[in-house]
């Protein structure tokens, strides 16, 4: 499997995208991204179960969250991040145990030149345990650098 920054660096030839230490923190691996669709993956441990014992649904979200985002992220290398406007999920039942290996799987269905529609599941096993569909924002490169630039220093 890869980690984000493995696959961000072969989603395009000039530029590697930075690892997301919240992602990287729960253990969630890249399957695969292009064209428009992604795949994660993650491995239950106790740390991502509720007091049930069951997988937290905040894992669940993030999950399905970066899966759509990945998905539209897939769609052009100039790309820089996809930021979440909107996600709905729907929960159908417990995402599973210590030891169980959910995937999220998630598509655009449609993406205008600055905002992209998509949907995700998330699976364990034979088991659909969640559905999500959320609008995402494309944050290209040449936007994301203006609006990181520091303020300019007042001098005394």
């Amino acid at each position: 499997m890869a980690t984000f920054q493995t696959l961000h660096s072969n989603m395009t030839s000039s530029t590697s995208f930075p690892p997301i230490p919240f992602l990287q923190e729960l253990g969630i691996e890249v399957v695969e991204s292009g064209g428009g669709t992604a795949q994660v993956q993650l491995t239950l441990s106790e740390r991502h179960l509720n007091s049930w014992h069951v997988a937290h649904g905040g894992v669940v979200m993030t999950m399905l969250d970066n899966v759509m985002s990945l998905a539209g992220r897939s769609l052009d290398p100039d790309i820089r991040s996809g930021v979440t406007i909107e996600m709905k999920t729907s929960f159908m039942q417990p995402g599973g145990t210590t030891g169980n290996r959910l995937i999220a799987k998630g598509k655009v269905l449609h993406a205008s030149s600055t905002i992209y529609f998509c949907e995700g599941e998330l699976w364990n096993g034979e088991r659909l345990v969640a559905k999500a569909a959320g609008t995402f924002k494309f944050i290209r490169r040449t936007e994301i650098g203006r609006k990181l630039s520091p303020p300019p220093v007042a001098s005394d």
